[in-house]
């Protein structure tokens, strides 16, 4: 079995791609910016970080944050796996990364960019996990009115089958750019707020609101889901259930 490293592996998605991955036998380091015996901030490197990587044949690179640095810590960690003699990076993006003019979203494709420029590589990129999209929808149903953008939608998917799908990669050869990996449904946001606040038990009127800027314009076209690839199976209503207990009788759809 190899050994692999996973940064972000205290997080959402790398703890469960660490599960995954011991399960099956292999060697595991978790490193993150505050988790021993690998605590390394990526965005500064260093020693610690060479340390990690000491006889890891494979990376799988889930660390990141929207407050910038993701492309210096890829720059450091690229340069540490080649130093170290790693040969395969496997990294999560997010579809609509090379679509969406999003701040975020333009760092990942830079990110994307630096991958396929170092070693052995493989890109993944997933729709929205359902718990991004329900800390959304529970930010704003603090007011008494969900305002949404119009005519938006998601395609909200699992995070423990992106783990499972992460996983799988990282055990086999660099592949690039592999296919999308989207949620099971394309559903408008005003069918995600009132599955969710059905399944919280919160009464709040929904009402969708017209907005400008070309990052609107681009999820208003889709640019960020992938329904050729709806390979995921878990629905939002089954997250939901599973999250909040059942509150409502059907699925919401639309």
């Amino acid at each position: 079995m190899t050994t692999i490293l996973v940064t972000g592996g205290t997080g959402t998605l790398g703890r469960l791609v660490t599960e995954r991955l011991r399960s099956d036998g292999h060697e595991v380091r978790v490193l993150s910016r505050h988790s021993e015996p690998y605590a390394v901030d990526l965005r500064e490197g260093g020693s610690g970080l060479d340390a990690a990587l000491a006889g890891v044949d494979t990376v799988v690179h889930c660390a990141t944050t929207q407050r910038g640095g993701d492309e210096r810590s890829a720059a450091n960690l690229i340069a540490a796996a080649r130093r170290a003699g790693a040969t395969h990076l496997v990294y999560i993006s997010i579809v609509g990364v090379d679509r969406v003019p999003l701040g975020y979203y333009r760092s990942k494709y830079a990110v994307e960019k630096l991958v396929a420029e170092g070693i052995g590589w493989t890109v993944l990129r997933a729709t929205q996990f359902h718990d991004l999209v329900v800390q959304m929808l529970r930010a704003l149903a603090k007011l008494p009115v969900v305002v949404l953008p119009a005519h938006a939608s998601d395609q909200p998917v699992e995070v423990a089958e992106v783990a499972d799908r992460l996983a799988e990669l990282a055990q086999g050869a660099p592949a690039g750019r592999v296919p999308d990996m989207g949620g099971p449904e394309v559903r408008t946001f005003a069918s995600l707020a009132r599955a969710y606040l059905g399944a919280t038990g919160r009464r709040r009127a929904v009402v969708n609101v017209p907005l400008a800027g070309r990052t609107y314009r681009a999820f208003r076209a889709g640019g960020h889901l992938a329904p050729e690839h709806a390979v995921g199976e878990g629905t939002f209503e089954e997250y939901l259930a599973g999250r909040f207990g059942r509150r409502e009788g059907g699925r919401r759809r639309g």
